[in-house]
């Protein structure tokens, strides 16, 4: 269970304030009389760890998702217009004055922040905790992957490795430099982080998760710098395939699940849950309002916005299925696992069963309706802004997050950041393109670990080396990974981000509704956000947009 990060929480809050008359006042503890003890030293860093809370639910993944193929947020009726800010995502029209653009690049500075401040504290102790190296390595790397979202986001971005750096004197680096700063980080305190897994580590910076930042530092290299370093990220990759620390699980959605700190497969989360650390809202993003009942959840609580397109769901996923026949009611199970991560069609009022994978009612009496219509969802549609009933119920609900009953939002499952299957796929890409194969097997060697998986262990779908092509990878990408985070890095990466290249089920540019191409490969980076050059006249705009 969660209980570790729980109680880091819990001692970090009560630092924060804690004034009961008959106890010491916590929040003024002195430092020096602080980082003492295992349960200091972690309530002590839990505040670089809790600003990913941040940048896993809302803003950062609408700026991965909504602005590809994979994800769209229409207007339907007078819902989730939002000063038109999410429909700006979807078009590639934003500015460096939306708040969305703005709050992003605060979330992730606000991490490297916090980690500069942590760093400065523990290091200028009088007495450093016995553990100070793994605390300073375990800051750096978390600082590292904060700087691998921002290099990505907005790419020249200014280095701050001091709390005693003034942010409003600082300049843009070149990515280039940032790369330079990232890399060096993690090759110089990965190896001083712990390689234990379990509760211990849960949710913190472990060698294995250093290695994966570093896998998909590699992994992009070539868009970051202009130089490619496939044969670095399947070093990177195999350190981790290697070690035998991590195994797939056989179950997809296990991974996800609202108890889902028991997985093998999952390599770095940010703990979530019910009761002590709220923000997991991700049921309550997509599922319909009338919903309530399918999921034993709370009535009323459901925000019925995020869902995807017919293009990427038919475009990429395999919805060949059984069907079997129980009391009159028809269910369905898919062939591969993945593909019942999205809701299609009509719904119903019977508690939908998990995995969601498996004997899924498809047919029945016992129909939901919205407004005496039948609530189906319609995954092709043609508006993005639609004011009618109708306009409610389009595009495919993602239930990958399992939803938890009982729950009002704030479900319990943590959210994955890196987990073995996108080790994986990232180990068969960099070989397709050109890295040497290795003790963990050739391209589709690896692929067909997951497609395995996928598939319930049918070796009939697996693929052979033929198989292993640009677009076949994306899509597998597409299915294994959907709604994780990683499909605007992914189709920048494979050159299909913009409109004027596209893949067959990855319409990463031009795509239905009424997203025209984009005026050039600029969209491919956000712009300084106006904001913080207010704040600090140093900075220089993007290329592509306009200058300050």
């Amino acid at each position: 269970m969660k209980c570790l990060i729980k109680s880091m929480l819990i001692i970090s809050i009560a630092l924060s304030g804690c004034t009961k008359l008959d106890t010491p006042v916590y929040s003024n503890i002195e430092n020096s009389n602080f980082w003492s003890t295992p349960d200091q030293v972690a309530a002590g860093i839990a505040p670089a760890y809790t600003q990913l809370q941040g940048l896993c639910i809302w803003d950062y993944q609408e700026m991965q998702g909504v602005t590809t193929d994979e994800i769209i947020i229409p207007t339907r009726g007078n819902d989730w217009y939002d000063n038109g800010g999410h429909q700006r995502m979807y078009l590639h029209t934003w500015t460096a004055n939306d708040d969305m653009v703005n709050g992003v690049w605060s979330t992730i500075f606000g991490g490297i922040g916090k980690c500069n401040f942590i760093l400065d504290v523990v290091n200028n102790l009088s007495e450093k905790p016995a553990d100070v190296d793994n605390i300073n390595a375990q800051l750096k790397v978390l600082r590292a992957y904060y700087y691998l979202l921002a290099i990505d986001t907005y790419g020249n971005v200014p280095i701050v490795d001091s709390y005693q750096i003034d942010p409003s004197s600082v300049k843009n680096n070149t990515r280039q430099e940032v790369f330079d700063f990232i890399e060096s980080e993690l090759k110089e305190n990965v190896p001083l982080l712990s390689s234990t897994v379990d509760l211990s580590t849960y949710g913190r910076a472990t060698k294995w998760m250093g290695f994966a930042v570093l896998a998909k530092l590699y992994l992009n290299a070539q868009v970051y710098t202009g130089t490619a370093k496939w044969a670095e990220c399947a070093a990177a990759c195999d350190s981790i395939i290697l070690s035998g620390k991590y195994s797939l699980e056989p179950g997809y959605f296990d991974n996800f699940k609202p108890q889902n700190d028991a997985s093998k497969e999952n390599i770095f989360v940010v703990p979530f849950d019910n009761k002590y650390i709220g923000g997991n809202d991700k049921e309550r993003q997509t599922l319909h309002y009338n919903q309530n009942p399918t999921f034993g959840l709370l009535a009323g609580s459901m925000y019925n916005g995020w869902c995807t397109h017919g293009d990427f769901y038919y475009g990429n996923y395999d919805t060949a299925s059984t069907y079997s026949n129980n009391g009159g009611k028809i269910y369905r199970s898919f062939k591969d696992q993945r593909t019942g991560q999205f809701l299609v069609g009509q719904q119903y009022s019977d508690l939908y069963p998990y995995p969601p994978d498996k004997n899924v009612l498809s047919h029945s009496t016992t129909n939901l309706l919205y407004d005496d219509m039948p609530l189906a969802y319609q995954p092709s549609f043609t508006l993005i802004s639609d004011p009618s009933n109708a306009g409610r119920l389009v595009g495919a609900r993602q239930i990958k997050y399992y939803p938890e009953a009982g729950a009002n939002g704030s479900q319990s499952n943590d959210v994955v950041l890196f987990r073995l299957a996108d080790i994986i796929l990232m180990r068969a890409e960099a070989t397709m393109r050109g890295a040497a194969v290795g003790a963990t097997g050739t391209a589709d060697e690896l692929v067909n670990k997951v497609r395995l998986r996928a598939y319930n262990g049918d070796a009939s779908y697996s693929w052979t080396g033929a198989n292993i092509t640009p677009a076949n990878l994306l899509a597998e990408r597409a299915r294994e990974l959907a709604w994780e985070g990683w499909r605007r890095q992914d189709l920048i990466r494979f050159d299909v981000a913009d409109g004027t290249n596209y893949f067959a089920g990855a319409r990463g540019g031009t795509r239905s509704p009424a997203k025209p191409a984009d005026g050039g490969t600029y969209t491919r980076l956000f712009p300084i956000p106006g904001p913080q050059h207010s704040s600090n006249p140093n900075l220089v705009q993007n290329p592509g947009y306009p200058a300050f």
